[in-house]
């Protein structure tokens, strides 16, 4: 096992969670968004503006879904050359047969396997595409068909529940994923391999709105402007070293997501598709797939849209960390953050 796990050092086999559930989780997700995410995008603004061009864009996009997915992990895990441009192959079965997490497992297992042999013989050119492709295309057709069930499974669970109660799964769905948006994973991908969409969907995006929203709201004494603005838009992430520091202060964003879930599923009804489930504020994504799952949502969806994901959770999220500051729960320089 020693020699293993030294052989596995040499050809630079990182077998850690960190490597694995964040680091590569996180590039799937920015696979999805140089792919998936602005494909849809761009499908809604051609759909809305009769942009036939904006149409044929997302199209494309679309279709590269999985090649983006394997290159993005791959990347990530320090792939180069031969190991690298393999897993564009392995990406596009493992989405076909098993959405992205079907794409995700495929691809860390091919990579994996294509380090251990990667300039290991004379004839690489040959051997490490083989090993990338029949290996990782193997774990697909294995493995994603079954993968594929059990998340849409889960997905349909998650939002069949919702609807049926529609304040308590509100509060948890709203709570739980606007948390995962703050830690170090991706809430985004986590939602998409899912697919949490419709009152579950609205939900989720409502606690990521409250998490970044509020954080950027209620840090706005340290941060002022370009604090808001990353974490507006940009990731409460940002915030992830202060709550390890001092865990306190992801109370106020917290209790917002709490109180805007069940507003997002009992009063306004919002839905939203998985790709901008997960997403929050993040480049709007969120509000603008509440949008693509709601284009005739009229007077109400635009009022829920502009409450929930904007001034509920700023003002709740202001109003808690007040109420922290004077009781010194929470002190000057707890919301301090690299900008």
């Amino acid at each position: 096992m020693g020699k293993f796990l030294e052989y596995c050092r040499h050809k630079d086999v990182d077998l850690t969670a960190k490597a694995y559930f964040i680091d590569a989780l996180g590039a799937m997700a920015l696979g999805l968004f140089a792919s998936l995410l602005i494909g849809t995008i761009f499908q809604t603004l051609g759909d809305q503006l009769g942009i036939k061009a904006f149409v044929t864009i997302a199209s494309y996009a679309k279709q590269a879904t999985g090649a983006a997915i394997g290159i993005a992990i791959a990347s990530t895990l320090r792939c180069k050359g031969l190991l690298l441009y393999s897993t564009i192959a392995v990406g596009i079965a493992g989405n076909t047969l098993g959405g992205p997490l079907g794409a995700y497992i495929a691809v860390l297992v091919a990579v994996e396997l294509g380090k251990m042999v990667y300039k290991e013989t004379p004839v690489d050119i040959l051997v490490t595409p083989t090993v990338v492709i029949v290996s990782g295309v193997l774990v697909a057709i294995a493995l994603g068909p079954g993968i594929d069930k059990i998340m849409t499974a889960l997905g349909t669970f998650i939002e069949n529940a919702t609807e049926m109660r529609p304040f308590i799964m509100g509060v948890i769905v709203s709570v739980v994923i606007g948390m995962v948006l703050t830690l170090p994973i991706s809430s985004a991908a986590i939602c998409l391999a899912i697919g949490l969409g419709g009152l579950a969907g609205g939900a989720a995006t409502a606690g990521c709105c409250a998490q970044m929203i509020g954080f950027a709201v209620m840090s706005f004494k340290e941060n002022r402007w370009a604090g808001l603005v990353a974490q507006g838009l940009g990731t409460s992430m940002l915030q992830m070293p202060n709550i390890v520091r001092h865990p306190q202060i992801w109370i106020p964003p917290t209790l917002a997501a709490a109180i805007t879930g069940p507003l997002s599923t009992c009063v306004f009804h919002l839905e939203n598709i998985p790709i901008g489930s997960g997403m929050g504020t993040c480049g709007l994504v969120g509000p603008i797939g509440i949008f693509t799952a709601m284009p005739d949502g009229g007077t109400m969806m635009w009022v829920g849209l502009v409450l929930v994901c904007f001034v509920i959770p700023a003002v709740l999220s202001w109003l808690f960390s007040k109420i922290m500051r004077k009781t010194g729960w929470i002190k000057a320089g707890y919301l301090n953050i690299e900008c």
